[in-house]
């Protein structure tokens, strides 16, 4: 039988970097920076927000707070970043933090799965930091899927496996 505590892990592992990445560099194949940027209103964020969003997150639950590495995170500029980064810029970042991420989750056992962090104020163990980080990447790799949807205005064929 197969250890729950490594399924769990390489289950979480291969969402991040095998799925949500994969469809999120999908969409950024198929915008413009305009549209990358493109907000519909000033409550809502940008697909470029949203990427910028997800590595602040990546790295201050994974990276700093499961792997207790050091970590720079500016929360409210993820939101508030109206450059229009390009899309290789905001490519690189995420595979960059997701690679750091990976690293991180790879060394994690099944003792560390169930001690205890402080990250962002909340008391969690390291099971609970990673799949709160699954879950989020998932939730806003949606919302930018929808986005580019609305942008693209086409099937964005994400169920096709991706072309090497």
């Amino acid at each position: 039988m197969a250890d729950a505590s490594r399924v769990f892990l390489d289950k979480s592992r291969s969402l991040i970097a095998l799925d949500y990445v994969p469809k999120t560099e999908r969409c950024l194949d198929l915008l413009s920076a305009d549209d990358i940027w493109w907000r519909p209103n000033e409550a809502s964020n940008s697909i470029g927000n949203l990427i910028l969003h997800l590595c602040g997150n990546v790295c201050m639950w994974i990276i700093g707070g499961v792997g207790r590495l050091p970590f720079e995170r500016h929360r409210q500029m993820e939101f508030a970043e109206r450059r229009k980064i390009a899309a290789p810029e905001l490519r690189l970042r995420l595979k960059h933090t997701v690679a750091h991420a990976d690293e991180v989750m790879s060394a994690v056992d099944s003792v560390e799965l169930l001690s205890r962090r402080q990250i962002q104020n909340y008391d969690v163990t390291v099971l609970e930091a990673i799949y709160h980080v699954v879950e989020h990447f998932g939730m806003h790799t949606g919302q930018i899927i929808l986005l580019s949807k609305a942008r693209v205005g086409q099937d964005l064929k994400l169920w096709e496996p991706p072309k090497v």
